[in-house]
């Protein structure tokens, strides 16, 4: 699974992407938040409120109860405003 960081998620965690396998357990978009959390406290620090991250599976947004799977691209960030 490719997981990508923008923004503030990017700097608090350390990294624009990376490639993770999580655990059999994690099914959904809100099982990898919560194994993500578990990962350090950039990671923590970076998925505390929910309420402000975004979130994208092979570009498309979804919402936490979305389903993901091995070869999937996730994409993670803050909601975004027009201007």
């Amino acid at each position: 699974m490719r997981l990508l960081y923008f923004a503030w998620l990017r700097s608090k965690i350390g990294l624009a992407e990376e490639s993770v396998e999580p655990p059999a357990g994690v099914t959904d978009v809100a099982g990898l938040v919560e194994w993500l959390r578990g990962r350090g406290p950039g990671y923590a620090d970076a998925l505390a409120n929910l309420a402000v991250v975004k979130v994208a599976v092979n570009q498309e947004y979804v919402p936490f109860d979305h389903p993901v799977g091995p070869g999937d691209e996730v994409a993670l960030f803050p909601p975004v405003t027009g201007g």
